[in-house]
């Protein structure tokens, strides 16, 4: 069921980055036509903060690389299955066969055992992953250090988040039979590489291929009244970690495949698709703030900063590929206060309630 339909105020942009030229804030299929070019996903968080409740921010996408064909061959690093580390909780089944005690024959089977070990599944509304009947798990504790906003204090503040995200996380996807790593960070302060292209410290954060690159300074330096609080830098967190669960998941590889079907990110159906995308990482930006506002985890002054800025963000002038400031808003709050899976299926939603 999509989110209710509040009455919000018109926009009044008052901050916001546009991405430069190679991080463009695109879905990366090209049309059918082209194939010299291929896609690299890089999710980029941005966007125009409006006065209004809820929060999270937007992404972006760059097509930065060439590949030999069209398609998924710029996935050559994603794989379907993910090997759990060592720190990662897993149950391993265990298929024994045993060997026929009858002396009559000696014929062996050569039946294939079926592999029953989690992957990622390329489907929209239909996946998976929304019959699960789950949310974002509760954790007892999350003990946050104070918020300094050098380099090095933004860092430690986000790294220390973290754990927290992925102990609210890690079981969904155990339940819903998904495989599951942790995603990483890296905090940086000039331009740093990424396989999705160049990102420097003028540029929200990107999530690319399982990794948060964080533009140290960006959001602390920006002219709002907002930037200087940890719930900003949380929200912004928990939305990019929203990307995260759509990589590994296979949400995302299966947009990818939509856009490309439709004919490129540029067509209608593909913006479409980019704002439902977008608007999903809302969502589970808000779910993952859920536990957070419980359990007296954290001040809920630092829950609600998050949600505030992230409903205070869209597309306004911009391309139309990350959904209106009202939509997003309503998207994070939904997700915050469902804390369901199947509550942030956009992929079902109506064209009007992600436009």
């Amino acid at each position: 069921m999509p989110p209710p339909r509040p009455v919000m105020p018109p926009p009044q942009p008052t901050w916001g980055h546009h991405p430069q030229p190679g991080f463009a804030p695109y879905p990366v299929m090209p049309p059918r036509r082209k194939n010299n070019t291929g896609p690299i996903v890089a999710l980029v968080l941005g966007g125009v903060v409006i006065l209004g409740l809820g929060a999270i921010g937007v992404f972006a996408a760059a097509l930065n690389s060439k590949v030999k064909d069209a398609g998924y061959s710029n996935y050559t690093t994603y794989s379907p299955t993910y090997a759990y580390t060592t720190t990662i909780e897993t149950t391993t089944t265990t298929t024994t066969t045993t060997a026929s005690t009858r002396t009559s024959s000696t014929r062996t089977s050569n039946t294939p055992t079926a592999d029953a070990s989690p992957k990622a599944v390329y489907k929209l509304a239909d996946h998976p992953i929304f019959s699960a009947g789950i949310g974002a798990y509760d954790f007892a504790s999350c003990p946050l250090p104070a918020m300094d906003y050098s380099p090095a204090g933004e860092d430690r503040f986000l790294q220390a988040a973290l754990p927290c995200i992925e102990k609210a996380w890690q079981p969904t996807f155990k339940k819903a039979n998904l495989p599951y790593q942790p995603v990483e960070l890296q905090t940086h302060t000039g331009t740093v590489k990424t396989p999705c292209g160049e990102h420097t410290t003028d540029e929200t954060a990107v999530f690319c291929r399982g990794v948060i690159y964080w533009p140290a300074g960006f959001y602390a330096n920006t002219n709002n009244a907002l930037a200087r609080h940890p719930g900003v830098y949380l929200g912004q967190l928990s939305h990019e970690y929203g990307h995260h669960v759509q990589w590994l998941s296979g949400l995302l590889r299966a947009a990818d495949q939509a856009q490309y079907d439709a004919g490129g990110w540029d067509t209608p159906k593909g913006l479409e698709l980019n704002r439902r995308l977008e608007l999903q990482a809302t969502c589970f930006g808000g779910m993952t703030l859920a536990p957070f506002s419980r359990n007296n985890v954290i001040p809920m002054d630092v829950v609600n900063t998050g949600l505030s800025d992230a409903s205070q963000r869209g597309d306004y002038n911009r391309t139309p590929d990350h959904g209106s400031a009202q939509n997003n808003a309503r998207w994070v709050m939904h997700g915050h206060k469902q804390n369901q899976m199947n509550a942030c299926n956009t992929w079902a939603a109506s064209s009007a309630d992600v436009s």
